[in-house]
């Protein structure tokens, strides 16, 4: 087989596509900022509309693209290869004009702290003293000397003069070793940013759900600050779930900005029983618990894959619609390799 031709619409080009890969790992290779999250079929935010051409589409979760959607010509990006020349559109939203196209930049690692056992703090800023332009809930692909370029997202808030990372160190990860065991300040960093398509809907007025796993809490808090410091006033729920007390961060961060906003509210969840001053079991069951529908919501997940399926399990069966699910799943390493069989 050759390769593909693919219209890109809004991007106004003719994409070359190569065999077995997806339009999206193409439009990306090429620098066409093409709307995506978690690129193994899980979220939905590249579900797009098939105008011309047959595709075949990969494993993919029946939440992200339902039998019915197929049916009215979408697809998703991550998961199309084409078959033959084909045209596309990603679906629009009122927050596109909002979006920053990625560019490649030289930066310095400017600060290191811990905020758990296994989670550092790290923040970079420009070589050359440019702005960082971004939408809250976006990531960078982030490359350190000698080890191999990993994607953080970023927690911080658009228009600071560095980026805040919360980088987790994951068993057998070089990068994050590297992180932990011996960055420190000065040291050079490459960033391409800004990605994904995760970030915050400001012309949405509905309520607001936020639920993080781990070192997600970095995107859900750049979303849940900017929110609050455009004058958002919808209802904003988070939910911040870990193992146990001492993999929870910014509980005091998160309760302060609480106490000061009357419409956001933060729920910290353990899933060791034996932990005390917090609620325990899984942070999915809290939600189920305190909230009952979803119609009419924006849903915000950040976390690991088996986190982010039970948060899409229990939102959808509560009335939210696909369209208003933004998902980031944190994959390892060996988990992005899996993802391609995702079913």
């Amino acid at each position: 087989m050759t390769s593909k031709f693919v219209d890109i619409r809004q991007a106004r080009t003719s994409l070359e596509v190569h065999e077995g890969q997806t339009i999206l790992d193409a439009a990306l290779a090429a620098g066409i900022p093409y709307p995506h999250g978690c690129r193994s079929g899980r979220c939905g935010s590249c579900k797009s509309r098939l105008i011309e051409g047959k595709v075949e589409l990969l494993q993919h979760s029946r939440f992200a693209l339902s039998e019915e959607e197929k049916a009215d010509c979408l697809i998703l990006a991550c998961r199309a290869v084409p078959k033959t020349d084909a045209a596309v559109a990603w679906l629009g939203s009122d927050d596109d004009d909002a979006v920053t196209a990625p560019r490649r930049l030289d930066a310095i690692v400017i600060g290191l702290d811990d905020l758990t056992h296994d989670i550092k703090l790290v923040r970079i800023a420009p070589a050359d003293g440019s702005p960082l332009l971004f939408t809250a809930g976006q990531y960078a692909q982030v490359g350190f000397d000698g080890v191999p370029a990993r994607s953080y997202s970023m927690a911080n808030r658009h228009g600071d003069d560095s980026l805040e990372f919360h980088i987790r160190k994951v068993p057998g990860g070089i990068t994050s070793q590297h992180v932990h065991d011996a960055l420190k300040a000065g040291d050079k960093v490459t960033l391409e940013f800004p990605l994904g398509s995760s970030y915050l809907r400001q012309h949405h007025s509905g309520p607001i759900l936020c639920i993080a796993g781990g070192s997600g809490l970095a995107p859900i808090k750049s979303i849940v600050e900017t929110a609050l410091a455009h004058g958002m006033k919808q209802p904003i729920h988070v939910y911040f779930g870990a193992r146990g007390a001492r993999d929870l961060y910014l509980v005091e961060h998160f309760e302060a900005l609480a106490d000061r906003h009357n419409n956001l509210s933060f729920t910290a969840v353990l899933s060791d029983m034996q932990a005390a001053l917090h609620r325990h079991g899984f942070v999915t069951d809290a939600v189920v618990e305190d909230l009952a529908d979803f119609d009419g919501w924006k849903a915000y997940v950040a976390g690991p894959p088996p986190m982010v399926d039970a948060a899409m399990d229990v939102v959808f069966a509560r009335g939210l619609r696909p369209e208003d699910m933004h998902a980031d799943v944190f994959f390892t390493p060996e988990e992005q390799v899996a993802a391609a069989t995702v079913e």
